[in-house]
């Protein structure tokens, strides 16, 4: 008696071809497998996740440092002396190395989906530690050289975490279709029990994360105060050289309110405008005083200081890619400045009705100006035929001769500590100035101007933490935030919030039950031994050759594991498309 069995007709698999072929450089059919992974690739799976949670806080952070990259290139030449947009050698690998394991990572995805046995190609996995190992240094580096920035990864969530829970929450949902089918279609063990309950633990940490957050820009519209003011940070110096004539020029056509400059005083006591320690990086000091330019600036008397050039520096080092923006008249001015004096930059805020906000920096003990400094200073405030009120006094030392000029301070005081002292008003850094202490400043009439703030989203979070003003590199980007990025009612956001947990819980019982009842299906079909997915039975006794696509690679017999005993002889007669098998030899 002669059985005969369809032959088993193979379709073509572009997609899955392409996604184990990219991901494991299978790319033909029977190097592919449907059978459970090793653990030896699972374990590349488990580091291919490591890398990809790491390159993603990676690449967060850097997006929201880009408020601080000046600060950055200016940490950098501190050490190595040398001025340059330390930022591009970093971007550029991490953009790269985020694209590439953020598309593996979803081929990875698309393979447990699919039921395709993981097998990380062996450049892959050198590709993946590379990446992991140079992400690791990095933040080693960054950790070492500019520590305090991690700040900025807290502050930015009372912007980002309502956007980066909704994310989350569409992540953690998608990501029930590849748990329910781990733990559905197979036999349970506890391992899948395991995996479960990390995945159940996970989805509520997500569903109940909006009860920990702290987001300013959630209130009321009519609490919102008035837009702060923009102070001037050394001008605009991304539009011209930091703390000259052109740059407070900008500063205060692009909406500046008020200038604020770094002063240092002269071995002969004239303040001033120089940030750093030497005259090195803003003048051409090696120039002109080759022998000197390791020199504290301030003993440099005012003749030799005028006598340098502050300009040239921007144009050729062009520190914030903007010199091309640039005329050819503005290339010219901004070439032929020379160091400004704290007279004329006192002068320029007079004529535009503006106050100013003064860092000094005390001269060493060395210096003949180490005790007389601040009479220098009032001196130039008198020079300048500016109004004392609008001048505000910033260091912590002699506050009792300046009676005059209001105070303020560069650090977080308790309130009793400001009346002691008399200061009017607070100058913090945006690490250091939370939202509940501003709120407590303001309740008691101290006013709080918050730096280095140059990016609309800080903006617009110290906007909604009621802050007076701020103090900027950019005012010229500030200047187009007329309110902040958003803003939403409590019971706004707190209907979003419950909208979107209760439609991801739907989704997600939604996913189990489906698949629940998708394995019920094929178990009571029959079907468990086949491979759906790769294999197609038909009837093809009244198709001719031509219509089939036949399997040159191997041909998979289903009965071979459906009851076959060793005896059973199989043969192919390809000649009318069929195969047959026999027990104990052909019958009649």
């Amino acid at each position: 008696m002669v059985k005969h069995q369809p032959l088993q007709v193979y379709e073509k698999q572009l997609f899955v071809s392409f996604v184990t072929g990219i991901y494991g450089c299978r790319w033909k059919r029977y190097q592919r497998s449907q059978e459970d992974s090793s653990r030896w690739e699972c374990t590349w799976f488990i580091i291919l996740c490591s890398s990809f949670l790491l390159v993603l806080f990676w690449a967060y952070f850097w997006l929201v440092a880009q408020n601080d990259f000046n600060e950055f290139n200016w940490s950098v030449y501190n050490r190595s002396g040398a001025w340059s947009d330390e930022t591009i050698p970093i971007l550029a690998p991490t953009t790269v190395g985020f694209s590439y394991i953020t598309f593996l990572m979803i081929l990875a995805l698309f393979h447990i989906s699919l039921g395709q046995q993981l097998n990380l190609y062996w450049v892959h996995k050198i590709g993946v530690l590379a990446t992991l190992f140079t992400t690791i240094s990095g933040v080693v580096s960054v950790d070492d050289i500019w520590g305090d920035e991690w700040d900025i990864l807290l502050v930015s969530l009372q912007s980002t975490a309502p956007f980066l829970h909704i994310g989350a929450l569409a992540t953690v949902t998608a990501i029930s279709w590849l748990v329910a089918g781990y733990v559905v279609r197979r036999d349970r063990s506890n391992f899948q029990v395991t995996v479960l309950v990390i995945y159940i633990i996970i989805l509520l940490a997500v569903y109940l994360a909006p009860l920990t957050f702290s987001c300013p820009c959630i209130m009321d519209r009519h609490t919102l105060r008035p837009r702060p003011d923009i102070i001037g940070r050394r001008g605009a110096p991304m539009l011209a050289p930091e703390n000259t004539i052109v740059s407070f020029n900008r500063a205060l056509q692009n909406g500046a309110s008020s200038l604020e400059a770094d002063v240092t005083i002269s071995v002969d006591g004239v303040p001033f405008l120089m940030r750093d320690r030497t005259l090195r990086r803003t003048t051409d000091v090696g120039k002109v005083f080759p022998a000197r330019q390791f020199e504290d600036a301030s003993l440099f008397n005012w003749t030799e200081i005028h006598s340098l050039n502050a300009g040239q520096w921007f144009l050729k080092s062009d520190p914030y890619w903007t010199v091309e923006t640039l005329t050819a008249r503005d290339r010219l001015r901004i070439g032929n400045q020379t160091v400004c004096s704290l007279v004329d930059m006192l002068r320029l805020a007079a004529r535009a009705n503006s106050s100013a906000l003064l860092d000094i920096r005390r001269p060493p003990p060395e210096h003949p100006r180490h005790r007389s400094w601040f009479m220098d200073t009032l001196w130039a405030v008198q020079k300048a035929g500016i109004s004392p009120k609008r001048v505000t006094w910033t260091p912590d030392t002699d506050r009792g001769r300046v009676r005059g000029l209001p105070q303020s301070a560069n650090e977080k005081l308790s309130l009793e500590e400001i009346r002691q002292r008399g200061i009017t008003s607070l100058a913090l850094h945006y690490s250091k100035a939370s939202h509940t202490d501003i709120q407590e400043y303001l309740a008691h009439n101290v006013s709080v101007t918050v730096s280095a703030v140059n990016t609309p989203w800080l903006y617009s979070v110290l906007w909604c933490s009621g802050v007076s003003s701020v103090s900027s590199d950019a005012p010229q980007v500030l200047r187009k935030v007329p309110y902040p990025i958003w803003l939403m009612s409590r019971s706004a956001y707190r209907f979003i919030w419950l909208t979107s947990d209760l439609v991801s819980v739907a989704l997600v019982i939604g996913i189990f039950c489906f698949q629940n009842f998708h394995m019920i299906r094929w178990k009571m079909s029959g079907m468990q031994n086949y491979n759906p997915e790769q294999i197609v039975l038909s009837a093809v006794a009244n198709r001719t050759n031509r219509d089939l696509n036949v399997m040159k690679e191997k041909l998979i017999f289903s009965e071979l594991n459906n009851g076959l005993s060793s005896t059973e002889d199989i043969s192919l007669f390809p000649e009318n498309g069929y195969a047959i098998y026999s027990q104990g030899g052909l019958g009649d």
